[in-house]
């Protein structure tokens, strides 16, 4: 039988307070940063994926990840040796607002473990059962929910985006109840458990929480062994360091949400308790990828009357998240004008980066602060002009020659056609305003120096032809609903290139088809899983 062997260090159980209340009740949990709580044990857990990339940051081999023993572990079934399981204790700003303690309701962290080359991950099992800070729910997932979070983990990863990982997905064999919208029509759905990897689970929440609570002692203690641990090319902690550290947060923050934006990725549900103090893409929920261009989308129903987390607000979201984590690391550091420097100093590094990334994607070798920006400009208002897929207008725009300017109209906005829902229905006037930037675009290649073939190889680079656009997941889901994960592993393999052309998956890279555009899962998503 095979035998999983893992390198448990539990770094983070061994150096932080433990709330010493052992029973697995629900309460508010005080001066600890996690509470003990072991994974319920599910009655006929099925395998359905595991990430092969990710079984190898981990050292387990093809032969560990399909056996039985793999199975039962990641269905939270069998506790390994060195396992400790735990649940953290957080806090959080939902939609703008402070909500107190909150914590892994759904989520258990089987242990840390240490690879060969010194590498550190935490395995946590999502949908494993109550903890301490499930509050009224049940701390389970659905099948549903978790094939989103399996399949956009590893997407994102790909893609270049910086995320947590997902290194398997089973189902249990048992059935959950969600009532997925709020409307009062709950129904039993497949339960399922994603297990996912990072270096740390930490958010701003885990932070805000202690210093809500005047419990300054235990938030130096978090922030110190935060900076030891995972930022220790900063030094001994110090109110020095605080500072340093606080702004490489903004940094990476900063990184993630460029690449968001890159790739059209609509996180849905951006409270301080879903920010990593990483800068990792952090708990898939109601995301969404944006297909027609509109910067006022948001994937979440919860969200659909304020928007606030809508695909163009994602940036001033980020830095007000970032703001809530200054107040909250404050009175470690006792100076206001530091920290406002360095929330204005994302701002600039955030629209530097931004710029540069929008250079990318349209193949220009930088960005020119004098005339780009209007170019810039012009493009988000075309975009809008007529119902645009992102994903495919920068796809193809690649192959729109830079070479040729006298092409017609018709010649010049050829390439571009599948890119819009209604092509047939395109005005005149949306035509013309289309090609008259196109025609600018020319100008600024050709500015550049830069041939055609040299622009589509690099555009095609940053400029995905494939991305988990939900009707995708959803298409996969119904078919694990009915015992069938052949897609699952499908869009799993898909994924793993989603720069490439892969020629015989070509059908995954057309634009959202009509059935899908109001079908639930496909549009909107709630929070339920």
């Amino acid at each position: 039988m095979t035998n999983l062997i893992f390198n448990f260090d539990n770094h983070f159980i061994n150096c932080l307070p433990a709330d010493p209340i052992i029973e697995n009740t629900r309460r508010q949990v005080v001066d600890a940063c996690y509470s003990f709580v072991d994974p319920t044990k599910v009655k006929a857990p099925i395998l359905v994926a595991y990430s092969a990339e990710v079984a190898q940051l981990l050292e387990l081999s093809e032969q560990d990840c399909q056996s039985e023993l793999f199975t039962q572990v990641f269905a939270g079934n069998k506790l390994l040796d060195g396992m400790k399981p735990y649940a953290q204790c957080y806090g959080g700003h939902q939609f703008g607002n402070w909500a107190g303690q909150l914590g892994d309701g759904r989520a258990i962290n089987l242990g840390e473990v240490v690879n060969q080359q010194g590498q550190h991950h935490t395995l946590q099992l999502k949908g494993a059962g109550p903890t301490p800070y499930s509050r009224t729910a049940d701390g389970l997932a659905v099948l549903r929910s978790s094939v989103r979070e399996f399949l956009c983990s590893e997407a994102m990863f790909h893609l270049g985006v910086p995320t947590t990982r997902a290194l398997s997905l089973v189902t249990t064999g048992e059935n959950v109840v969600r009532d997925m919208f709020y409307d009062g029509r709950p129904k039993e759905e497949p339960g399922a458990i994603v297990c996912r990897v990072a270096p740390s689970f930490l958010r701003f929440g885990s932070y805000e929480i202690f210093s809500s609570r005047g419990d300054i002692e235990t938030l130096r203690k978090l922030v110190d062994f935060t900076i030891r641990t995972d930022f220790p090319h900063l030094g001994k902690p110090s109110i020095e360091v605080y500072l340093k550290w606080f702004s490489e947060v903004c940094e990476h923050t900063a990184d993630m949400i460029v690449h968001w934006m890159r790739v059209g990725f609509v996180h849905g549900v951006m409270n301080t308790d879903n920010m990593s103090i990483l800068g990792l893409t952090i708990d898939y929920g109601p995301y969404g990828w944006l297909e027609d261009y509109d910067p006022n989308w948001t994937p979440n129903t919860t969200d659909a009357s304020g928007r606030r987390y809508r695909f163009g607000n994602q940036a001033q979201i980020a830095q007000w998240n970032l703001f809530q984590l200054a107040n909250a690391i404050y009175p470690l550091i006792e100076q206001a004008e530091p920290l406002r420097e360095i929330l204005s100093d994302y701002a600039m590094s955030y629209e530097q980066k931004w710029q540069s990334m929008r250079a990318s994607k349209l193949g220009l070798t930088k960005h020119i602060a004098e005339s780009d920006p209007q170019l810039h400009q012009s493009l988000h208002e075309i975009l809008q002009l007529t119902e645009t897929d992102m994903t495919i207008f920068y796809r193809r725009l690649a192959n729109v020659t830079c070479e040729s300017l006298d092409l017609s109209d018709d010649e010049l906005i050829t390439p571009l056609l599948d890119a819009y829902y209604d092509a047939d229905s395109l005005t005149v006037d949306t035509k013309t305003a289309i090609c008259d930037w196109l025609r600018q675009y020319q100008l600024r290649v050709q500015q550049d120096g830069i041939n055609d073939e040299t622009r589509r190889q690099n555009m095609n680079q940053v400029n995905p032809k494939y991305v988990l656009r939900n009707y995708l997941a959803q298409l996969a889901i119904d078919k694990a609903e009915q015992n069938d994960f052949s897609m699952v592993n499908e869009l799993l393999e898909l994924f793993r290139h989603p720069y490439d052309e892969q020629k015989d998956m070509e059908h995954y890279a057309v634009k959202r088809p009509d059935w899908a555009r109001d079908r639930a899962g496909c549009s909107m998503l709630s929070c339920s899983s």
